[in-house]
């Protein structure tokens, strides 16, 4: 079975999490392509592809970040997911957040998981290479959130 990779969008304002996260992608065997923003406004733009994200594709995956700038991530999957175009796309929560409410509220959103960002970088790694692992050979994504 050859694995098609897929567009990740990281929504994370961290920027020790977004090398990290990078670092994990590239040391799996499927080549994704990670796309970047670091708050909830800039999220929305991408998923809408509003300037400047005319140009990119729409994301099979979105690692969503929950304590973002100017807009926080519930806010950011409550509007990915109330959108007819955009709920087809698998939204895992990856946060430092344990509180209950926040994992409630962010299931109650329609969120695909929640994952509480591990402190450690060997357990972070081990983390977001068992998502992309997941969504890349387990789960059947829908056609236009695989990028076909």
């Amino acid at each position: 079975m050859t694995l098609k990779p897929i567009d990740i969008l990281l929504v994370e304002d961290d920027p020790g999490d977004v090398l990290m996260t990078r670092e994990a992608l590239e040391h799996h065997k499927v080549r994704n392509t990670l796309h970047v923003v670091s708050d909830g406004v800039e999220a929305i733009r991408f998923v809408r592809r509003e300037p400047p994200y005319e140009h990119v594709p729409t994301p099979g995956l979105i690692l969503l970040d929950l304590n973002l700038p100017r807009r926080n991530g519930q806010e950011v999957l409550a509007e990915i997911k109330q959108d007819p175009e955009l709920r087809r796309i698998p939204v895992v929560v990856l946060t430092t957040s344990k509180a209950d409410e926040d994992i409630l509220r962010s299931y109650n959103l329609h969120a695909n998981a929640y994952i509480t960002k591990p402190v450690d970088f060997d357990r972070f790694v081990e983390v977001v290479r068992k998502i992309d692992d997941f969504f890349l050979t387990v789960v059947t994504l829908p056609i236009s959130a695989a990028g076909a």
